[in-house]
């Protein structure tokens, strides 16, 4: 959509532009000076999950995690917000408190906002952060032989799809709600102390795409262990069952055609891959010697694959 937007800004303009405009990444990076750059971001969707201090929280979680997975420190976020005319005024509160409680965890301040008015609840933040320029995390620099982990377990997508139909027992949303309520702020410092190379987070794309990504902005190809992939309780059933979210099937459409898999990967499993998520955790390519050392100082992440030379994502079982 954005193809030969940055011809319409000067190149002066651009210059200290250092993520944006150009490759997609998570989030877009202005350098100040040789110290400091600003991480810029905005993410919002419809409600998730029926409880509305949780979608607070949860768009919250979604939004702040751009900042983290460009390196930076969020600093400070406005509100962004479509709500209905009936909504009633303790719905809203709940939104807005749910999200300023995750922003003052994550040492934000919300400084206000902007609301409009619409037919269906929409909600998120825009996020500003800082980071060092030499210290900006980037899609690009993976190398063969580094090691891939993923901080999260996949299946928001399919969970709250069945939530919305009533067939998710409510373990299965609690555990969901607690993924996706989680910043990515431990993940980071962890995968900083390792020498991280590269590093994403899973949301709207699912895990194929944004290893696609990885796998472009790297030049080599990503090998996930399908096996290893952690799935959230309730996740692999519902796929079993069909309850994939809508952009599932977009996203497979347009990432399958570049994806190496077995013939024999259940449908589900494959599913599972490419199924949008909100609030995912980060997909990090570690160096070896750095590998035993990322996976002990955070024991939720699971180690999913390599980096290996070539181009594109290939799953194995």
């Amino acid at each position: 959509m954005l193809e030969g937007f940055a011809a319409l800004f000067p190149e002066d303009l651009r210059r200290p532009l250092l993520v944006g405009l150009e490759a997609p990444d998570d989030a877009a990076v202005y350098r100040l000076d040789a110290e400091r750059a600003l991480v810029f971001t905005a993410d919002y969707f419809p409600p998730v999950v029926d409880d509305a201090g949780a979608y607070g929280t949860i768009a919250a979680t979604n939004a702040l995690n751009d900042v983290y997975a460009m390196g930076g420190q969020p600093l400070v976020a406005l509100n962004l917000a479509c709500f209905p005319d009936d909504m009633p005024p303790e719905v809203a509160r709940a939104i807005l408190r749910g999200a300023a409680a995750k922003a003052l965890e994550a040492g934000t301040v919300v400084a206000g906002g902007h609301t409009t008015r619409g037919d269906e609840p929409t909600f998120g933040l825009a996020v500003l952060g800082m980071v060092a320029p030499d210290a900006v995390v980037r899609k690009g620099g993976a190398r063969p032989g580094d090691r891939l982990f993923l901080t999260k377990p996949l299946g928001t997508g399919v969970v709250t799809t069945a939530g919305k139909q009533g067939a998710a027992s409510p373990e299965e949303m609690a555990a969901a709600i607690s993924s996706m309520s989680r910043l990515n702020r431990d993940a980071l410092a962890a995968a900083r102390a390792a020498s991280l190379r590269a590093g994403t987070d899973v949301t709207g794309f699912g895990l194929v795409g944004h290893a696609m990504e990885m796998a472009s902005a790297s030049g080599c190809q990503l090998r996930l262990r399908v096996a290893d992939i952690p799935l959230l309780p309730g996740a692999l059933a519902h796929a079993r069952a069909g309850r994939f979210p809508g952009g599932a099937a977009s996203n497979e459409a347009f990432f399958g055609a570049r994806t190496r898999a077995p013939h024999d990967l259940a449908a589900p499993l494959r599913g599972l891959m490419f199924s949008p998520e909100t609030a995912g955790g980060l997909l990090v390519a570690i160096p070896p010697a750095g590998a035993a050392a990322f996976a002990a100082a955070l024991p939720g992440a699971a180690e999913i694959g390599e980096v290996e030379p070539g181009e594109g994502v290939a799953l194995s079982a």
